[in-house]
């Protein structure tokens, strides 16, 4: 009879604590010593959505209003060395409305502190609908796909008829017909894609190689005029992505990225595109079975005027955009792709500087 090795009492117990953080439906956060936020639960993620990766660039208190009251608890359970809790904490973080929670901070025997919130009221009923919204979306880009198609092509095919017998100050409006009709088919097609649930094929990729030939269809196209820099880790392990969706990532941002940097007008548009490893930083499994720690960081920055204020919040969201001629979807479909290989995307924006930061979990084999 062959006998099973007894596991460790104490992996055990680990393995049950992660379960416990993992599954439980209330917001979890984990700070570190340093004050860095070290690890957060999905119902977290959810509840501060793109935010929490901000905030995990530096301490978690500089991130807080003054005279903030989760400070106040977290420092509580430091000095008393256990559990603390209040009650009816008024709470403002990532650009939300304020709103009401209860909290409960527990010391982790490391220097890190447990920090758990029961939200109040109506705010996560409110990211509820924020989904359910998202699904309709997802719906009408299928429908306008299957419905929308078929009916462009037969009114192309009738404007390029309609230009070859016209009389030569008729072919601009026939012209203008089959312009017009090419944008909403390309406009379709992006809504389209947005509505794809189809899987990323995930599979070790190099993060430079995808970035080296979005770098040079930039060069070649909508970067073209404008300093165009590199500055690569060369030490990174394999991502865990799909090629093409990771190149249409990547290709989406440095585009908005030149855009930005043309609007400059002064010939000094600038952008730079940079790799790095992200210690203690873990995201979520495409499929949200389980976690992938220390991912890869790409930054995607330009010298632009930066992002409205009144945009910020939303930006991530489909039908978003500062373009007179946008679309909106462009973000929204790199968010939905990021999102799809168990990473995260968030930006920060000030006039003449603005960086998009992707976080991306490494192959499997290749985690720390």
């Amino acid at each position: 009879m062959t006998m099973s090795r007894p596991s460790r009492p104490g992996a055990d117990l680990d393995r049950l604590k992660l379960a416990a953080f993992e599954l439980s439906p209330e917001p979890a956060l984990v700070i570190g010593p340093d004050g860095e936020l070290s690890a957060v639960n999905e119902a977290a993620q959810t509840l501060f959505g793109q935010g929490l990766g901000l905030l995990a660039r530096g301490r978690f208190a500089a991130a807080l209003p003054p005279g903030s009251a989760l400070v106040s608890l977290l420092e509580r359970a430091i000095a008393e060395d256990g559990p603390v809790r209040e009650w009816g904490l008024a709470i403002s973080l990532f650009g939300l409305p304020p709103f009401e929670a209860d909290g409960a901070a527990a010391p982790l025997g490391d220097g890190s502190v447990l920090l758990i919130l029961h939200v109040r009221g109506p705010l996560a009923a409110d990211r509820g609908q924020d989904a359910a919204g998202l699904r309709s979306i997802i719906g009408l880009g299928r429908m306008l796909a299957h419905e929308i198609k078929n009916p462009l092509a037969g009114i192309r095919g009738a404007a390029q008829l309609l230009k070859t017998g016209a009389k030569a100050e008729d072919a601009p409006l026939a012209q203008l017909i089959v312009d017009e009709t090419d944008r909403v088919r390309r406009l379709v097609d992006r809504m389209e894609a947005f509505s794809d649930d189809a899987p990323p094929d995930l599979q070790p990729l190099n993060i430079h190689q995808i970035l080296d030939r979005v770098r040079a269809l930039a060069a070649n196209g909508v970067a073209d005029g404008l300093a165009l820099k590199e500055s690569y880790d060369p030490s990174l392990p394999p991502t865990w992505g799909d090629e093409d969706q990771l190149i249409q990532v990547f290709l989406n941002l440095v585009k908005n990225a030149a855009e930005a940097a043309h609007a400059r007008g002064d010939g000094r548009g600038e952008i730079s595109i940079t790799t790095a490893y992200r210690h203690g930083v873990r995201v979520r499994a495409a499929k949200g079975q389980n976690l992938r720690g220390a991912p890869l960081e790409v930054k995607v920055q330009d010298n632009g005027p930066g992002v409205p204020d009144h945009l910020r919040e939303s930006l991530f969201q489909p039908f978003v955009s500062s373009k007179s001629h946008g679309a909106g979807l462009g973000l929204a479909l790199v968010a939905k792709l990021v999102a799809g290989h168990g990473g995260l995307i968030d930006f920060e924006s000030e006039p003449g500087r603005t960086v998009f930061r992707v976080l991306l979990p490494i192959a499997p084999g290749d985690a720390a």
